[in-house]
């Protein structure tokens, strides 16, 4: 509903003419009011500051006749110090009235006063001159003669006549303001009566305005409150399928990343499995013929000694031979040499075993496993990151086993939840060695602890710590979520302790948790039952 066009431009002219009255005639009103209330505020300041003036000139025209005459009669010059001490201030005292009330001080009775306090002081100033002279009583004949007398009287009422001259100045000051707020008020009245009216009018304009412009604002905000009824559902449902966009879309890349993680792991099991494959064979050929060796070359030795025993002294190409070859350090060393090469034969068997052991692409059901073979088995695919080298000294593995039966688990899962856990691990402590080389922290041994303990009939833990920089509480509640990692751009995804935590907590029935602080390192604590419950 909208205003007739024609009551709007109507209302609009008026209001613009009442407005631009209002500011004609008010605006002179209001300068005028200014004008008088300054006005008022001088003179009344002006009367206040003179009247204390000439309360000030008069004492201490009193003070300087009694100094004088007390002067004349002691004969103490205290007293004509005291005159002049008090003298300057009587001139300073005389020269603020002429600033405030000039008119006052620029006619002929000023002239006469003037006159007068001349002569007084010349008489003042002669009496000191015969004080000095100790001429005490013609000093008081000369200030209490008849001509003295005469021009005190002069100056005294030449003072009150100015006096009286300056009320009167101030009074017709007075009433020129009273004449002035006259004026104003009775412009102030006329323009009242011109504008009241007005006024009125455009009241009643505005009451018609007002009475339209409500009922158009109530259909308007009908109107707007179905369409933000309308927008809050559609919101609604976009913020819900939004939702379900993200979330799908985050499970797609946790899936995704996953799967990686799972084919990589699943690709380095493999790669494991086939170099301790390849590997095994020739050792183990190796490591068979290594007997038949040692059984002939024992053989070929006792021949050896025996054909020495009978022909060593008839042949002299042989014995030639013999001193050239060193036949006795080679009979002595050959025993070691094999035994060396059965001794390294059998340290890279277990390494293949071990290998083997860490891949366990054979076991993807669950069965009982010894759990140190598989943290051994971590640490050795990892031992080269244990080793001291230019950029941070070596990582000590303090192992703290205890006695544990063997534990019905995923053996390959567990495997890399150590990996996960032992890789953050020597991560922190080459962080530390950064902040070390920074001097930022002191220098200290870098180590990691793994502890094993069996905790009940149904329960076992196995503990990892490093003493690296720590983690902050805020990371703690976040550190098991997927795609959340503390280190730099490009050096985690963000998924080991997630998958970590699926294999423990989901896979597995057990339980993981982070112990860590700035500064105090980081553990983690693995609690895994003993036997499955199916």
């Amino acid at each position: 509903m909208h205003l007739p066009y024609k009551l709007r431009f109507a209302s609009s002219q008026l209001i613009t003419i009442t407005v631009l009255l209002t500011l004609l005639l008010f605006i002179p009103q209001v300068w005028l009011n200014l004008q008088a209330y300054y006005d008022f505020n001088s003179i009344t300041k002006n009367e206040f500051e003179l009247q204390i003036l000439s309360d000030k000139i008069t004492y201490y025209d009193e003070v300087l006749t009694m100094s004088a005459r007390m002067n004349a009669a002691t004969g103490n010059t205290i007293w004509e110090q005291r005159y002049r001490q008090f003298e300057p201030k009587l001139d300073i005292a005389i020269k603020e009235s002429i600033k405030l009330a000039p008119k006052a001080y620029k006619n002929e009775d000023a002239k006469k006063i003037d006159a007068a306090n001349q002569r007084l002081v010349a008489m003042e100033y002669q009496s000191f001159d015969l004080v000095n002279k100790n001429q005490e009583e013609t000093a008081q004949q000369l200030l209490f003669n008849r001509q003295y007398e005469t021009q005190k009287q002069i100056y005294a009422d030449g003072v009150m006549k100015r006096k009286y001259n300056i009320s009167l100045e101030l009074q017709q000051k007075v009433d020129q303001y009273y004449q002035k707020i006259l004026w104003a008020i009775s412009e102030s009245i006329i323009s009242l009566g011109m504008l009241i009216p007005a006024w009125l009018l455009v009241l009643h304009l505005l009451q018609q305005y007002l009475k339209a412009k409500k009922i158009a604002q109530a259909a308007l905000e009908e109107t707007n409150c179905r369409l933000e009824m309308q927008v809050t559902e559609r919101t609604a449902k976009l913020k819900h399928k939004n939702i379900q966009l993200q979330n799908t879309l985050q499970e797609l890349q946790y899936t995704q990343v996953q799967l990686i993680q799972t084919e990589k792991m699943s690709s380095l099991g493999q790669l494991v499995a086939g170099v301790a494959h390849e590997i095994n064979n020739p050792v183990n050929f190796i490591y068979g013929n290594l007997m038949y060796i040692r059984e002939y070359s024992q053989q070929l030795l006792t021949l050896i000694k025996l054909y020495q025993q009978q022909c060593y002294s008839e042949n002299p190409e042989i014995t030639l031979l013999i001193n050239e070859i060193d036949l006795e350090f080679i009979v002595d060393d050959m025993p070691k040499i094999l035994s060396s090469m059965a001794i390294g034969t059998e340290r890279i068997r277990e390494i293949v075993l071990t290998l083997r052991n860490f891949s366990r692409l054979d076991e993807a059901e669950m069965k009982f496993v010894d759990i140190h073979e598989g943290i051994n088995s971590t640490l050795l695919i990892l031992q080269y990151r244990f080793k001291e080298n230019h950029k941070q000294q070596e990582i000590a593995i303090i192992k703290d086993y205890g006695n544990l039966p063997l534990v019905e688990c995923y053996a390959g899962g567990l495997n890399q939840v150590f990996m996960n856990i032992l890789s953050n691990a020597i991560d922190a402590l080459h962080q530390r060695e950064v902040e070390r080389l920074k001097g930022n922290i002191e220098r200290q041994l870098n180590s990691i602890i793994i502890h094993t303990q069996f905790k009940n009939e149904e329960y076992v833990i196995i503990s990892i710590k490093d003493n690296g920089l720590g983690i902050t509480e805020e990371d703690q509640t976040r550190l098991f979520d997927p795609f959340f990692t503390t280190k730099p751009i490009g050096k985690g995804t963000g998924l080991g302790l997630s998958i970590s935590y699926e294999i423990i907590v989901e896979k597995h029935q057990g339980k993981i948790k982070c112990i860590s602080a700035p500064g105090k390192g980081t553990e983690f604590v693995i609690e895994i039952p003993i036997k499955q419950t199916r």
